[in-house]
């Protein structure tokens, strides 16, 4: 079987681990969006983002939020866009990945960025709390700064996989980019300017957004091998 030049037979079978894994979170992601966006403009109110401030509360300190504002400024607008920048130039000139990884990674900011601001708009949910310092202002469902940390730090996780790393160097640098990334989420509850579903929300269309790109590059960088073969 075949796809355009493209011989199924060929996949590597972590290749497929990954497609098949990653078709599975895309139903499952794209699925609880909807079912929360569905509820969003309702206006019905969450008893899941009732309980997340019960518990975050319960931990919340000065010096907690404090370590949290510098979390969340890690899925600022600004420090994506700088650190993308780098990443592209990086992946372009000075790696030995193929450059569509560069046009790629590209792609899944600029996308994650158009993608979020149509949702906010279109959602348009009012914050819990409007905190400029905190880049808490606009509407905010979802999360920006999840949808951003999300798909930046998710792909720089899959380039480390894809890297000629050692594998135990794989996995520590792989699960800290998680690590990170789930934190800037969390931040954002923390510092009182999302709801729980915002933040779940931003985890979920982030993450749908990140494997439709990563499928995507698997797929160009499969057909360019078959046609050098």
């Amino acid at each position: 079987m075949s796809f355009r030049g493209l011989h199924l037979s060929d996949v590597p079978k972590s290749s497929w681990i990954l497609i098949i894994a990653g078709l599975l979170t895309l139903f499952t992601t794209a699925f609880l969006f909807l079912e929360m966006g569905e509820e969003v403009l309702e206006q019905e109110t969450f008893t899941a983002d009732r309980t997340a401030q019960n518990i975050v509360s319960m931990f919340n300190s000065e010096t907690l939020r404090a370590v949290m504002g510098l979390i969340t400024e890690a899925g600022s607008v600004i420090w994506l866009t700088a650190g993308a920048a780098v990443i592209v130039v990086y992946l372009l000139f000075f790696s030995s990945f193929s450059r569509w990884n560069a046009v790629y990674f590209a792609l899944n900011m600029i996308g994650i960025s158009i993608i979020t601001t149509v949702f906010k708009n279109f959602f348009s949910r009012q914050r819990p709390e409007v905190l400029a310092a905190y880049d808490g202002t606009g509407f905010s469902f979802p999360s920006g700064h999840a949808t951003g940390a999300v798909t930046f730090y998710g792909f720089l996780a899959y380039l480390v996989i894809r890297s000629g790393l050692a594998t135990v160097w794989k996995w520590i640098l792989g699960i800290l980019l998680i690590v990170l990334a789930l934190l800037v989420a969390i931040s954002r509850m923390f510092l009182g300017v999302h709801y729980f579903t915002d933040v779940l929300a931003g985890i979920s269309v982030g993450l749908f957004w990140l494997l439709i790109c990563i499928i995507a590059l698997e797929l160009t960088i499969w057909n360019k091998y078959r046609r050098q073969t």
